[in-house]
């Protein structure tokens, strides 16, 4: 197991990491809308709060060496789902390609106040000491 950190996401603010790596999967911890350099929260509307967190994925992402086309799973928590089509919205575009099974769910409240957290599990790829030996 191998927990992950990058200065191109939000620091933890709490016993956490942004990320695992387990198996050959990663595991994020829930993104909210941080500014990384600050850790102030972006301020504004959904789709602001958005692409702040799926920005903070990406680094999460680029860290794990892995990208949102290996991505297995998400998982949205809005504190509105009226804001489900914005959000979606802006998802999607982001996403391009990449269709990992998603769920979402309404929340009463977020770390800071936020509107918007997503998490997600991402395939990675194993160091060749971890790959399987086949024979033939």
């Amino acid at each position: 197991m191998k927990t992950l950190s990058t200065k191109s996401a939000p620091a933890a603010i709490g016993p956490y990491s942004q990320g695992v790596i387990s198996n050959g999967f990663l595991f994020t911890s829930g993104q909210i809308p941080l500014v990384p350099a600050t850790m102030e929260l972006i301020e504004g509307s959904i789709e602001d709060q958005t692409r702040q967190v799926l920005k903070n994925l990406d680094a999460v992402l680029a860290e794990a060496g892995t990208s949102w086309n290996r991505v297995v799973k998400t998982i949205v928590f809005l504190t509105d789902l009226a804001d489900f089509s914005k959000m979606n919205a802006l998802y999607e575009e982001h996403l391009g390609d990449a269709r990992p099974a998603r769920s979402t769910v309404q929340v009463a409240a977020l770390p800071r106040g936020a509107e918007i957290e997503i998490e997600l599990v991402a395939e990675v790829k194993l160091p060749a000491v971890f790959q399987p030996i086949t024979h033939s």
